[in-house]
């Protein structure tokens, strides 16, 4: 899939998000107050966004590492859009009604760059040191070419495909 595909199915992640968050905000403001409803709604959505932007944005498996790493494109947005709507408002004079939404938008480019990199990011774990005493390394397990000075034997050893990495 090409780098314009994957934008494409981000914005359209990002819309649904923003539908799934304001959806679950709204179910749980009839039980929590506000800043509860609000927290447990992003949380919600941030999960799910993972799920969609692993299977549907970047076709890779989910793993715990990028679980645990998919909050910084979270962060991302909330500091560009933050940055955004300050400078738009209080510097160039926009209404601040309309503020947030091109703030958005200008931060799509930057969260998913962020995303991308989190997400097609090969795992450390996907590569492992072959052990000596079992024999000749084959398939995706054989670790990354380590250069020149490790020897004959990791020169005849294949490299794992991209996809191989990224399913670990």
């Amino acid at each position: 899939m090409t780098v314009r595909g994957q934008l494409i199915r981000f914005a359209l992640v990002g819309v649904v998000n923003t539908g799934t968050y304001y959806g679950c905000y709204l179910v749980l403001l009839t039980w929590l107050p506000y800043v509860a409803a609000h927290v447990a709604a992003f949380v919600l959505s941030m999960i799910g966004s993972f799920f969609l932007n692993s299977y549907f944005t970047y076709r890779t498996r989910p793993t715990w590492r990028k679980f645990l790493l998919f909050p910084l494109t979270n962060a991302a947005n909330f500091t560009i859009t933050t940055c955004g709507v300050y400078l738009l408002v209080d510097v160039l004079g926009f209404s601040r009604t309309y503020a947030p939404l091109i703030a958005a938008a200008a931060a799509i480019p930057i969260t998913f760059v962020v995303s991308r990199t989190i997400m097609l990011r090969p795992d450390p774990a996907a590569y492992t040191e072959p052990s000596p005493a079992a024999g000749p390394a084959s398939g995706p397990a054989s670790g990354p070419p380590s250069g020149p000075a490790s020897g004959p034997a990791s020169a005849s050893a294949p490299v794992p495909s991209r996809a191989a990495r990224i399913d670990k």
